[in-house]
This record gives structure tokens, C-alpha cells and sequence, in this order.
């Protein structure tokens, strides 16, 4: 037995365990000291070392990573991060909104081509609505532009992008400025060069073509001034009883294998963008929804913006409170998709005159024909539809814009190319090719839809042409070449419009083509109207194509009725039921086809980042289009004698319970001189009186969903102006009045005439609760 420490000795067995212990403490120790400074964290492992590194990330919350001879620790947030990155926001954001609202009387509404639809009022004002997204460093940006007209016209893009340059040079240009139109009927026409739509719209008016450039020039302007730093989160989700297929036996053409693959014969998916600034406060909202917005059908004459309008209006009103309609740094656009075939009118056809359904392949009624069968609903009238339809795409978005966490990040980019849709060789496969063809419509093209009935005895669904329209169209037109009329069998040609050139084209030749990618997501640009299946298809090759570069998982959204207006275009296979949307698809059968090559073709160059050597392609023509128009021309205002305008001529009442109308008629002038005067200004406000200062607030104005403003055209230069405010439920009891504004046309010489503006008032009326 050893009795002095100083001379015993250890086995190697001893000094073995001895060292062991030693280490078990000094990690014990160091693992002891990282729990507390991390205690109640969670997280990964983020960076492994060696062996002792995966031994030692048992500890909840804490990895312990060996580099050499350092340990390092890493601790994740407690809560999962709700950005890709915490510190350094992916993009500079900017958006915008301005007025595009233009005339509102004796202008073509533009959409159901009803040359008796002609503005007389406003329900809600147009606008537009920019988005900007540039890379942190500024070397590219995006413009995404959705404006509540019709579509976009070829000389509305050509304007806008020239008015660009002079004032940006190239920073906005062709390839990366996308404009697309709403798709609402209810806003004026005017603004195109091609000869059939110059024709409808009743001439070119300037006035109403100056207001949608000024507006997206504005919203852009705004945009642009208003850029920061910020971050993109993107949702989707499914919008439920909203919409229905209005060409159910066309979609039923298309393979069932094909359609075994969707839920519905409607694309119901809504995507949504959510923009915010580095410090997380709302900037935007930008979604793509396939709805037709004619929940106002074409018995409508008060401009305004439709379903999705209302959409925006609602999410604008929520966010930017406090504002009236049209005001606050907000923006909400809800963008057009593949909505070729997709109605808002819920209940579906029926004849309007005996009320049983005229559900069948050629939507006609037994008394009446195709002129009787129309769609409706949800609602009983078409207001209430439009608040309907709009309130839930708005509910919908409200819930994906608020649950986004999904954020979008990655480069832009851009591509774009001028193409003579007329002659596309398309490639079917390795030895079979075929062409596009010169514009053509159809016969069953002026049966129109059951959203807005053509006139006659025409139908959907015609394969074979009527021998006296034929005579009618040879005689006045031409008759269509036998190349014209093989190469879109098994259409019945009724307008070779491709043949057509007096006095200009009637049909565009060259189409744009354009794709713009933020990150993982990419912006398909059609210019015109996809069908359901036609836009599935499109949004896969594309899809495909960016997964075959290296680009998978892409978020791939179609932008309807984008830059150029082309009609619709549908499935080979819809196109040979030849209902509206069939004889609607202009460049022939092979029409989607070539579209989808030529999309291939940008997806490709934007994922080997090679756009820049895509060839442009043959620019369009720019038409000197003449002014003469149909439209009446503007003659001197005058009031009844011993009247003045903004006189009352008809009164409120003195008392209204919430719910009820208050409607008053002043003496009026004509509204179109305000905006050729080029003044933007409410034709109408609703004011509340402050019941202790006696001072007066407005409330509403003519942007608003719950006023409306009826112009009402008589003789010899007079005119009336009725305003009605349908009080919600939820107004304030107190007391209030509404006031009118506008502009007349005074003559001061036999050449000279001045633009005068004048105001009324009504009496004060109370409002009470029920």
C-alpha cells in the first residue's frame, strides 16, 4: 500500500479515465453555460463539423459546430422568421394610382359593342394602377400596370411608352412595362387605331384616350416617386361561388383526360402579392383572379369599374382609413386572367322572357332565339351582383393578403418580342408543322355570350355560314379568299378582317409577346382572351420550360388583355364547337399553339439569360387616325329660363332612414366639358355637418359605391344631373346635404367659347337610424 502521494504512480487504465473525466467536465461545463445564455430557445443545427459537433447538438435550441480549434454556437429566433431575410430586404418597391375615368356622357361603353350602350353618368371612377419592383441595386425594374378600361389598345401602349422615354429614357421601355386592362364594359371607348374597334367605339376620342394615357403615365410617375426598400410575400388560394364556365359544351370538347385533371371547368385560384416596406407596413396589393367583369350587363350606361373594381375599392377603403374613395398611399389591383369562358353571372342562362333555362350548345331560347337567353345573379339586379361577386373576390384576398408568409425573392427579368401572329409556323411535332392565319371572325362572333346577347338571328356555335349575311358582307366588304377561309376551318367566316385595310388594318398583324419574372414568380402577358383549358396549357409549357433551364418550382400567373388587343383565344379542340369565344379567335385554329411556342421561347431566353438577344421582331404601324368621331360634338350649355345651373330642380326630402335613397336633380350641363376640359374633379360630394362647429366634412364623392350620378340629356343645349346616395346601413345619423360640380360651355364670341364652372347645393336633410 502506497502511504506518500508523491510517490505512487497511475495505470494507463487510470490515466485513461482520469483525462476522460477531465473532458466530460469541460463540455459539461461549456454545454451548461450555452443552455442558460440560450435558455427557452428553438432551433437547427446549422453548421455540422465533425463528429464531436453532431455529438454535442443535443442541447435544445444550441448547435455546437467545431472549425479547428474554435466551437462555435448558433441560435435560431424563437419564433420562425417571417422573411426569407431578416436584415436586407430583396427589392425597392413603388406603387401608384391615379384617375383614367375620362367622359362620362354620350361615350361608347366599351366591351358588349351595343352601339346604343353610351355613357350617361358614373357609378364609380376608373383608375389606374402601378406597380414598380426593381433589384436592390437598381439595375432593373418591372412595371406591372392594371388599368380598369376594357383592354389595352396597340396606340394606347404605343403613347405611353413614347411619353415614358421622353421622360425616363430607358428606364421604362417596351420589354419591361407590361399595361393590362381590368376587362370591365363600363368604361369608355375611343382609344384604338385598328379599324373595327375605331368603328365601334364610334371614331377615335381623343379625350377618352388622353385620360387612360394621363392616368397610367400618373400612376407610374407616382410609383416611381414613391420607391423604398421592401419585400414581396405571395398566397393563393380558391375563390368559391363567384363564377361559372358560360361555354361549358365548348370546355367539354378538350381531352377527358385532359379535364379528369381539374376540380372544375374554371380556373378558381387566386394569386396574391403582398408588398410591404422594411419596416412591414402594407404598400400594396396585386392579384390575378379569372372573372369576366360584366356583372353590369349591357343595359348599363353609368361608367364604373365592375366586380373586381369593387374588389379594390373595398380593400383600398380598409386600408387607407379615414380616405375617401381614390385617396391614400394603398393600392389594391385586381388584374385580369385567362377569363375568356368565365362569367360572374352565377345563376347562369335562362330566357329572359319566359324563364326557363336556355342551357345548350347554342344558347337560344324557343321564342325569342339567342337575343332572350342571357345569364344573371347572384343578385336580383346587376348592382347587387357586382357588390356580390366583388365582395368575395375582396374577402378572399383579405384572408391570403393577411395569412401571406411566403416571400418572393430572386432576380428580375424580362422578355419581349414583336410578332406577325398572321403567318406563325407553329411545330406540332418532329414532322408535322402548321401556320397561323390572317385574321377572321366568325359568324357565331356577333351572336355574342350570354353575358351580352348579339343582335339578329345569329347563334353560337355556327359551322356553316347564313347565305344572306354572306351576300351582305360580299357585296359591302369582300368576299374572304379560299386560303383565308381553309385556313381557319371550320370557322364560317363572317369579317375576313386580315383582308380588310381601308380606311387602315381592321385587325392587328403584329402582337406582343412579353414575360417579366420577379423571382420565382413569372408574368405571362397575353394580349387578349384566354379560355380556362387555353390558359391552363400556356401556364404549364411555361412552367416546363423554365423547369428545363434549371428554373424549377416557378410560380407562373397569366395577365389578360395585356398591351394589344387580340380577341379571345381558345384550345384547338374548343375551337372546333365554333361558339363565341371560337369565332373570336381571330388568328385561326392553331391559334394557342403558336402562343404557346412563342412563350416557350421567352421563358427560355429569360432562364439561360439570354433575352437580350431574342430578335424584336417587326414593330408595329402607328395609323394617323383621324379624329372624325360619332360622337356628338359639344355644343353651348344653357339653362331654363329664370334658372341657373346648379339650380334645384327636384329636392331631397327632409328626413331618410339608413338604407333609403336621397336623390336630388339639379340643373346641369353637359359632363363631358369638365374632362375635355381636362379638369379632374368630383362631379358630386356627400356631406356630413358637424354638430358642434356647424362646419361641413365630406364623406362621399362620386368614387364612391353607394353614389350614383345620372346625367339626363334634353334639348337645345339643357340638360339635367340626378344624384342618388343609397345611405348604408352604417351611417352616422345627423345631419347632411349633397352638393353637385361641373363645367358649362358659355360662348363669348361668334368663334370663342369658355368652359365655366359652377356648383349646388342641396337642401340639408336628416339621416336617421332604423
Amino acid at each position: 500500500m502506497c502511504r506518500k502521494r508523491s510517490k505512487c504512480s497511475f495505470s494507463s487504465l487510470e490515466l485513461i479515465l482520469i483525462s476522460c473525466l477531465t473532458l466530460m467536465i469541460v463540455v459539461t461545463v461549456v454545454l451548461l453555460v450555452l443552455h442558460f445564455l440560450n435558455q427557452g430557445g428553438h432551433g437547427k443545427l446549422s453548421c455540422f463539423g465533425p463528429a464531436m459537433a453532431i455529438l454535442l447538438k443535443s442541447v435544445s435550441g444550441t448547435a455546437i459546430a467545431v472549425r479547428g480549434t474554435e466551437v462555435e454556437a448558433h441560435w435560431a429566433s424563437p419564433e420562425p422568421p417571417q422573411y426569407a431575410s431578416e436584415t436586407t430586404p430583396h427589392y425597392l418597391l413603388g406603387v401608384g394610382r391615379a384617375d383614367c375615368t375620362g367622359p362620362v356622357a354620350e361615350i361608347p361603353l366599351m366591351g358588349y359593342a351595343n352601339p346604343e350602350q353610351v355613357g350617361s353618368g358614373l357609378l364609380t371612377r376608373l383608375y389606374s394602377r402601378a406597380f414598380i419592383v426593381a433589384d436592390p441595386e437598381d439595375t432593373r425594374r418591372v412595371v406591372f400596370v392594371s388599368a380598369d378600361i376594357g383592354m389595352v389598345s396597340q396606340k394606347l401602349r404605343l403613347e405611353v411608352l413614347k411619353k415614358l422615354k421622353s421622360k425616363y429614357g430607358d428606364l421604362y421601355r417596351q420589354d419591361n412595362v407590361i399595361l393590362s386592362g381590368t376587362h370591365t364594359h363600363s368604361g369608355p371607348g375611343g382609344y384604338f387605331q385598328y379599324t373595327l374597334f375605331w368603328i365601334t367605339s364610334k371614331g377615335l376620342i381623343r379625350p377618352s384616350l388622353n385620360a387612360i394615357v394621363n392616368g397610367i403615365l400618373k400612376s407610374i410617375d407616382t410609383a416611381h416617386q414613391n420607391v423604398k426598400k421592401g419585400r414581396i410575400l405571395i398566397n393563393r388560394g380558391t375563390v368559391d361561388n363567384s363564377q361559372i364556365n358560360r361555354s361549358p359544351f365548348s370546355y367539354l370538347e378538350n381531352p377527358a383526360s385532359e379535364r379528369s385533371r381539374y376540380a372544375s371547368d374554371t380556373d378558381k385560384e387566386m394569386v396574391v402579392l403582398k408588398m410591404v416596406d422594411e419596416q412591414g407596413q402594407d404598400l400594396g396589393l396585386l392579384s390575378w383572379f379569372a372573372v369576366h367583369p360584366v356583372s353590369m350587363n349591357n343595359s348599363n350606361h353609368l361608367v364604373n369599374s365592375d366586380n373586381v373594381g369593387y374588389a379594390s375599392y373595398l380593400f383600398e377603403q380598409e386600408k387607407n382609413k379615414g380616405m375617401l374613395p381614390g385617396e391614400g398611399s394603398f393600392v389594391a389591383a385586381f388584374a385580369s386572367s385567362n377569363l375568356g369562358d368565365v362569367s360572374p353571372n352565377t345563376r347562369g342562362p335562362f330566357c329572359v322572357n319566359t324563364g326557363e333555362s336556355c342551357n345548350n350548345p347554342q344558347s337560344t331560347c324557343p321564342t325569342g332565339g339567342a337575343t332572350m337567353c342571357m345569364a344573371m345573379g347572384p343578385g336580383d339586379d346587376m348592382f347587387e351582383s357586382t357588390r356580390i361577386i366583388g365582395q368575395n373576390i375582396y374577402w378572399k384576398a383579405r384572408e391570403l393578403y393577411e395569412a401571406a408568409s411566403q416571400e418572393v425573392t430572386g432576380a428580375l427579368g424580362t422578355a419581349h418580342q414583336w410578332v406577325n401572329m398572321s403567318s406563325v409556323t407553329v411545330e406540332l411535332n418532329s414532322t408535322h408543322t402548321v401556320q397561323t392565319c390572317k385574321p377572321a371572325l366568325g359568324h357565331s362572333f356577333a351572336a355574342g355570350t350570354i353575358d351580352g346577347v348579339g343582335a339578329f338571328n345569329f347563334t353560337q356555335g355556327s359551322v356553316e355560314g347564313d347565305p344572306f349575311w354572306d351576300e351582305i358582307r360580299d357585296t359591302l366588304l369582300g368576299e374572304p379568299s379560299n386560303e383565308t377561309r381553309a385556313c381557319h376551318s371550320p370557322k364560317p367566316i363572317l369579317f375576313s378582317t386580315g383582308e380588310m385595310s381601308w380606311p387602315h388594318p381592321w385587325h392587328p398583324d403584329i402582337v406582343d409577346v412579353q414575360i417579366a419574372t420577379i423571382g420565382s414568380l413569372a408574368i405571362v402577358a397575353v394580349p387578349g382572351e384566354f379560355t380556362t383549358m387555353s390558359g391552363r396549357r400556356l401556364r404549364e409549357a411555361v412552367k416546363r420550360e423554365f423547369a428545363s433551364h434549371g428554373t424549377p418550382e416557378m410560380d407562373v400567373v397569366i395577365a389578360g388583355l395585356c398591351n394589344v388587343y387580340t380577341h379571345y383565344i381558345t384550345t384547338y379542340e374548343e375551337y372546333q364547337a365554333q361558339r363565341y369565344e371560337a369565332a373570336s379567335t381571330i388568328y385561326g385554329p392553331h391559334t394557342l399553339a403558336a402562343y404557346i411556342q412563342l412563350y416557350r421561347g421567352l421563358a427560355r431566353a429569360i432562364a439561360t439569360n439570354t433575352a437580350q438577344d431574342l430578335p424584336p421582331g417587326p414593330e408595329p404601324p402607328v395609323f394617323n387616325v383621324t379624329n372624325i368621331t360619332l360622337v356628338p360634338s359639344l355644343v353651348v350649355d344653357r339653362a331654363p329660363a329664370n334658372r341657373t345651373f346648379g339650380d334645384v330642380l327636384q329636392e331631397v326630402r327632409q328626413q331618410y332612414q339608413v338604407r333609403e335613397v336621397a336623390e336630388v336633380t339639379f340643373v346641369g350641363a353637359n359632363p363631358r366639358a369638365s374632362a375635355e376640359n381636362g379638369t379632374e374633379h368630383n362631379f358630386l360630394t356627400v356631406e356630413r355637418q358637424n354638430s358642434t362647429s356647424a362646419s361641413w366634412e365630406v364623406v362621399q364623392n362620386d368614387a364612391s359605391w353607394d353614389t350614383r350620378f345620372y346625367w339626363t340629356k334634353g334639348s337645345l343645349g339643357q340638360s339635367n344631373a340626378t344624384i342618388e346616395w343609397h345611405i348604408p346601413g352604417d351611417t352616422e345619423p345627423g345631419f347632411y346635404r349633397i352638393r353637385y360640380f361641373g363645367h358649362y360651355r358659355k360662348r363669348v364670341s361668334i368663334l370663342q367659347t369658355v368652359t365655366v364652372p359652377f356648383e349646388g347645393t342641396s337642401s340639408t336633410f336628416e339621416v336617421t337610424a332604423l
